[in-house]
This record gives C-alpha cells, structure tokens and sequence, in this order.
C-alpha cells in the first residue's frame, strides 16, 4: 500500500480547526500535517502538539512568525499609514498572508498537494489564505470545510466536537468569535452581531480597560522612529516584539484603540466587530506626527490619497501582488526623512500630541512666526493669489458677460 498523499492544515487550536482535522480524515484519504503560526498569541502553543495528535493529525509544526510579522508586514501598513475605512488596524488582515506563506513552504517540504483553512465562507479569511496560495503556489489544491461541510453554525461545530470528545476553547455560552495576534484583539458574534446592542465590554475586553476605568493622571510615551520605522520606546532601544508589547501594554492600562466599527466585508456584506489595537493605535498616531513634521505637503496629500488604497490592498488579501510592492516602494522613498521622536500624552482612552521633533523638520519659526521676520515679503502674497485665482475670475467674468 502506498503511501497517502498529505494536506497542511492551518491550525490554532480554536473550535474551527479542532474539528476540521477528524473531518478531514473522516471525508479525505490524506495524512494531515498541521502548522500552528506563533504571531504573538500570548498563549502556550506546546500543548497544541499533544491535541493535534490526538484528533489525528501526523505532525504539527509551530512556527515562530512573531519578528518577521512586525517588520514584514506591520511595519510597512504602518508606514503607508493604511485604515480600512478610516478605522481598522488590519491586525487581522496582514497576518493571513505571513501564515499561508509559511503553510505553502512546508507543504512544499512535506511533499503536501493540499491546503487546508478553517475560514469560514462569509468571511475575508478564506481569500487572503487562498489568494496568498495562489500568488505563491498555484498548483495546489485548496479545501475550505466550511464552503462544503454540513455545519451551518459555531453551535453545530461545538456539536460536532462534543461528539467526538474534542476539547475545544469556546461555550455556547461564550461565544465569540476572537483573533488575538501581536498587534490586536478581534472580536466578533454575540450580541455584535446587532449593531444596535452597545458591547458588554466587561466581558468581552482583553487586552485593555475601558476609558472609565483608566487611571486618573495621564501617562506620557516618547517614541523614536528611523526612516518611518520605531526603535525606541522613553529612550530605550527594544526590538520590534519588545516595543510593540510595551506599548500594548501602556495602551491597554489608558484604554487606548478600542474601535467599534461595522465594516464591509470584500464578500459583499457588512459585519460588526470590535478590536482593540492599543499599542498599534499608539504607533500609527506618533507616525503620523512625524510624517506631519518632516514631509513636504504634495507627498503627504499624495501619500494619503495611496494609503486608502493600500488598505484595500491588505484587507482584500492582495499582499502578494505587483501594486501592494509598488506602493510599499512608494511610501519607502517618503519615509527617508521620517526620523525623530514624537511624545504623546495618553489619558482615558485619548492620544494627545506633546511634541516632536526631526533633524529632517520641515517646520521654519521664521517662515510662520507672527513676530518681524526678514525671511517672508507678506506683499508677495498678492500676486501668488491672484495668480491661484486667475481662473475663478475668468469664469465669474464669463457668467456676468453672459447675464448669469
């Protein structure tokens, strides 16, 4: 008999993907190699080994994605300055990518003709997993128990896993639907799935405290950047995982980055989450900062018009694609000045500006000051304006000739 062929499944140890490897080796005739990817869940993964085994996996690889996460894929999101409509981090978005990359590399090391992900077919997952497989192995096959198994609902998977005996992390009690990597927290279901119920954030908060709750003085931060890139945190040089746990954890004590947004979905429907980013939501305020010192004002409008389409690009799962890198290679040419420090004041749940400075600063006290200055002829400004004008007055004399 010879040997079956094998599929690498994407493997958290969440209700999803415990179920999906007895279904998969009860629907498929496949060995099932699955890969746990560390990007800063905050939980003991080594424990996955034994619970993988024993619902039937062959192996479990744990990879730890954790720098490579930060300074491939947040730090260039952060330097585009990308939101999805206005508001979401991406912290969901941009970790898909890094995990269906290392899923093909060992699927190629393992000889595997599958991959499996337990995304469920209304959501954006199963194309950001499939999209980055298809731009880096096109040839392999793609399975998506939830496009094609008979469980409707998070009810019906925990049924499923009573049944066999499979010890899974949520209740029909606690049903959220949660994501938790280095940069943030998602959560989804329950009473979010009506947008009109305020979230019960007394259980549902994790990694932060509601403004209410935080301290009465404020905290103040200092951030260093690097071409656009942060490096120290109140002067004291840490590598990428260590700043962004600093700064969750400041964050988090002062209720920053909680966001309540109904987004829409590339699927075609709107779905309600909360998250929360603290110290995401701190860098991407200090960036903005520093760019708003030391970039020309025709690259920051331009740069800003790109960053909305840059988001679009992370949350559609296109990170793999010619104009994601064509725009990272864009924003790279404009961070070359963004260098400097930025201090913020964090109070109950607010970012306030306290300063910034840049050897790279654009900002002139001659050129602005209300004060004498030899630097700035104030009567230069009549012929630049109507110069800037000269069109708006032709028209406006048009419409007069013509009686309007």
């Amino acid at each position: 008999m010879g040997k079956k062929e094998k599929v690498v499944l994407a493997y958290s140890g969440g209700l999803d993907t415990s179920i999906i490897i007895p279904w998969l080796k009860e629907n498929y005739d496949y060995d099932v190699i699955a890969m746990a990817a560390d990007v800063g869940q905050g939980e003991e993964l080594e424990p996955l080994h034994e619970k993988a085994i024993k619902t039937g996996a062959e192996k479990l690889y744990i990879e730890d994605l954790k720098e490579e996460f930060i300074t491939g894929y947040i730090y260039p999101t952060l330097k585009a300055g990308a939101k999805y409509e206005g508001k979401y981090l991406l912290g969901t978005s941009f970790a898909r990518p890094i995990i269906a990359k290392r899923m093909v590399e060992i699927a190629r090391k393992e000889g595997a003709v599958a991959i499996a992900h337990g995304a469920t077919g209304k959501g954006n997952d199963q194309v950001r997993f499939e999209l980055t497989v298809k731009a880096l192995a096109p040839e392999m096959k793609i399975i998506a128990p939830w496009r094609i198994w008979d469980i409707r609902s998070r009810e019906d998977a925990i049924d499923y896993a009573t049944a066999r005996n499979i010890p899974i992390p949520v209740t029909k009690k606690d049903n959220y639907s949660r994501d938790l990597n280095l940069w943030h927290l998602s959560h989804e279901g329950s009473e979010l799935e009506n947008p009109a119920n305020e979230p019960i954030y007394d259980r549902l908060l994790k990694l932060s405290v509601t403004p209410e709750k935080a301290p009465d003085k404020p905290t103040y931060v200092e951030i260093t950047f690097e071409k656009g890139i942060p490096v120290e945190v109140n002067g004291k040089a840490l590598n990428p995982v260590e700043i962004l746990t600093e700064l969750n954890r400041l964050g988090g004590e002062n209720g920053i980055g909680i966001i309540d947004i109904v987004e829409n979905r590339l699927v075609g429907m709107k779905s309600r989450g909360v998250y929360e980013t603290p110290g995401g939501t701190i860098l991407y305020a200090a960036h903005r900062e520093l760019e708003l010192l030391c970039l020309d004002r025709d690259t920051l409008h331009y740069k800003d018009m790109i960053s909305q389409r840059f988001a679009e690009l992370v949350y559609y799962g296109q990170w793999f694609t010619t104009l994601r890198e064509a725009l990272s290679a864009f924003v790279d040419v404009t961070q070359q000045t963004v260098t400097g420090k930025v201090k913020l004041k964090l109070y109950k749940g607010n970012i306030i500006p306290a300063g910034s400075e840049s050897p790279y600063s654009l900002f002139s006290e001659e050129l602005c000051t209300f004060e004498r200055d030899e630097v700035y002829n104030q009567k230069d400004a009549e012929g630049f304006i109507n110069l800037f004008g000269l069109p708006m007055k032709v028209q406006a004399m048009m419409k007069k000739n013509m009686g309007e």
